[in-house]
């Protein structure tokens, strides 16, 4: 016991603090030794560990609550953000794919067109269709080139089967085609297979022409194909125009009846191949003839 100037006694902490070291020092002794021989400690960390995590868990709720709700809206924000890209790439993608089938159909066009194109053209281009008449009067396309082109009135025009028309009027940057349905046109075929001559007109119908011009007992049968014989000044000779569906023969009657389907796909086809061709080549249209007048005969 220790006494102040006052008199009143103060308890002595050195004599208090010497048992009290030496039980915890005792007792530190005996957890490591048990610690060492038997990993009690771990144990015990364990459970108070689990002791521990209500405790835990519910000073850190408010803050882990903060972080998940944060980190869930950002990643919604995320999610919906990718999911925009991906839908922008998707349609990027299916734009692009239906345009490179589109093309590729384009590309197998115009390499049939050009198969088709004999030595007697000398230079073509395509154009594409941008408005369509088919109507029992009229049958005509108008297409995106003209004047400025170097398109011309009475240029012969082809499709991917075969003939089509020809150009019937030339505007700077378009043409108004007639087509080879028009009631209004004709064209002068030639059978392959026989070497018959006529003229094929239109009727007003994407699907038939008629020969009119035949007598009944013709050279012409069905399935014959017909080929622009080169006459009239037009249309080269020897591109396909048609085939023969029907012949119709009457003895009472002096001409046949005889209908033909055109080969070129008139009501479906984008583009056509309007084309120039060489005047020196034997194919090339032939001039219509001209009827020169006899001399007159001299007076006696």
């Amino acid at each position: 016991m220790v006494t102040f100037g006052s008199g009143r006694p103060v308890p002595s902490r050195v004599a208090a603090t010497g048992p009290r070291f030496t039980f915890y020092a005792a007792l530190a002794i005996v957890l490591m030794f048990l610690d060492q021989r038997g990993n009690w400690l771990e144990y015990a960390r364990y459970g108070l560990s689990a002791a521990a995590y209500p405790v835990q868990l519910a000073v850190n709720s408010p803050s882990a609550a903060w972080r998940w709700v944060r980190g869930n809206f950002a990643t919604r924000e995320r999610l919906t953000a990718e999911n925009t890209a991906l839908r922008e790439a998707n349609k990027a993608l299916e734009l692009r794919a239906l345009r490179t089938e589109s093309l590729e159909a384009e590309n197998a066009q115009l390499r049939e067109l050009t198969a088709a194109m004999p030595d007697v053209a000398e230079r073509w281009i395509v154009a594409e269709v941008l408005a369509i008449e088919l109507t029992t009067l009229r049958q005509r396309v108008v297409v995106n080139k003209g004047a400025a082109d170097g398109v011309f009135k009475g240029q012969s025009v082809l499709a991917r089967g075969g003939l089509i028309g020809q150009v019937m009027r030339a505007g700077p940057w378009s043409a108004e085609i007639i087509l080879i349905s028009d009631p209004e046109h004709a064209v002068p075929v030639q059978v392959l297979r026989s070497g018959l001559r006529t003229i094929a007109v239109g009727q007003g119908n994407t699907g038939v022409m008629t020969l009119p011009y035949l007598p009944v007992n013709s050279d012409i049968k069905v399935d014959d194909v017909l080929v622009t014989s080169g006459l009239g000044g037009v249309f080269p000779a020897g591109y396909p125009v048609a085939r023969v569906i029907d012949v119709g023969r009457d003895p009472g009657q002096p001409l046949a009846l005889v209908h033909a389907e055109p080969l070129a796909a008139i009501d479906r086809d984008r583009e056509v191949m309007l084309v120039w061709f060489r005047a020196d080549h034997p194919a090339a249209p032939a001039a219509p003839s001209t009827v020169v007048p006899a001399p007159p005969e001299a007076s006696p």
